[in-house]
C-alpha cells in the first residue's frame, strides 16, 4: 500500500514526465502558417486525461516554463517568451488550459471513453478558444478568418487526438495512475 507520501512523489514524476512527452510531442509538427499543426495538443489531451486536473495542468505549467526560460521545447525547436508572444502562443499556452479541462471533466465524470472523448472535446475547445482570441489580439484578424486560419486545417487531427487520447485514457489510466 502506497503512503500519501508516495503517492504524492510518483504524481510529481508523472508531472515531469508528461511535460518531457508534452516537449517530444510538440517537436512532431506540420509546419504551416501562421500556426504550425504538432502533436503538443495530443500530449496535453493525455496529461490532463491520465494525470488529472491539478497535475495534468502542472505537466504544462513545467513544459511553458521550460520553453520560456530557453529549452527549446516548442515546436520545431523554438524556445523564449517571444514563440509564447507570437501568433501560435495563445494556443501553446491553451495547451494548460486544456490539460486541466480534460482532467476536470474527467474527474466529473468518468474515465470511460465515452466520458474522455467529451472531457477531451471540452478540453480542446479551451485551447482553441485561448489561442484565437490571442491570434485574433495580436494579427487584428477578425474571427471567422482566425477560424479558417488557425481552427478548420486542425479539425481532422485534432478528432483523430479526442479518439486516440480517449481511447488510451480510458484503457490505461487505471493501470498507470491507480495500480499501486
Amino acid at each position: 500500500m502506497m503512503t500519501a507520501t508516495s503517492v504524492k512523489t510518483r504524481m510529481q514524476v508523472l508531472c515531469a514526465l508528461f511535460a518531457a512527452v508534452c516537449a517530444v510531442f510538440s517537436q512532431i509538427t506540420i509546419p504551416i502558417q501562421p500556426v504550425p499543426i504538432t502533436l503538443g495538443t495530443f500530449a496535453a489531451l493525455m496529461a490532463g486525461g491520465f494525470l488529472g486536473k491539478r497535475y495534468g495542468f502542472l505537466s504544462i505549467v513545467l513544459y511553458l516554463l521550460l520553453g520560456m526560460a530557453g529549452v527549446p521545447v516548442f515546436s520545431l525547436m523554438r524556445a523564449g517568451f517571444s514563440v509564447i508572444a507570437g501568433p501560435s502562443g495563445g494556443f501553446i499556452v491553451g495547451f494548460a488550459a486544456m490539460a486541466f479541462v480534460t482532467g476536470l471533466a474527467g474527474e466529473k465524470f468518468d474515465y470511460s471513453f465515452r466520458g474522455m472523448i467529451f472531457a477531451s472535446i471540452l478540453g480542446t475547445a479551451a485551447c482553441y478558444i485561448m489561442g484565437l482570441a490571442w491570434f485574433m489580439f495580436l494579427t487584428g484578424t477578425g474571427l471567422w478568418a482566425s477560424m479558417v486560419m488557425c481552427m478548420f486545417p486542425f479539425l481532422p487531427g485534432d478528432l483523430l487526438k479526442v479518439l486516440l487520447a480517449s481511447f488510451l485514457v480510458s484503457r490505461y489510466r487505471k493501470k498507470i495512475i491507480e495500480s499501486y
